[in-house]
């Protein structure tokens, strides 16, 4: 077993971790995680924030399908506007479209 005195001591740049290494053969001795810091108070508190959340995502999830549905009674109006423009001017050419620039 080496020595403890000819070990020094390295923190990890990424993660924070301690490690000792044994400077001859450039071995890790040992490692120390880092200690996280607690992200909840107590558990009320952590069940009070996911129930928050799932109300945020249940909001969220409501306004995107009232966009969808907003939208999508719009189409056929849009579709309908963009025949009676083709109809009105049949010689003009279609638009260039990206894809046909290729």
């Amino acid at each position: 077993m080496p020595k403890a005195r000819g070990l020094f001591e390295v923190e990890c740049p990424c993660c924070g971790a301690a490690l000792k290494v044994e400077p001859e053969t450039r071995a890790v001795i040992s490692f120390k995680a880092p200690e996280k810091p607690r992200t909840v108070e107590s558990l009320e508190a952590g069940l009070a924030r996911l129930r928050g959340e799932a109300a945020r995502r249940e909001e969220a999830f409501q306004k995107s399908a009232e966009r969808e549905r907003r939208q999508a009674e719009g189409r056929p109006r849009k579709f309908d506007e963009l025949l009676k423009q083709a109809k009105a001017s049949p010689d003009e050419p279609p638009r260039v479209r990206d894809i046909d620039l290729d």
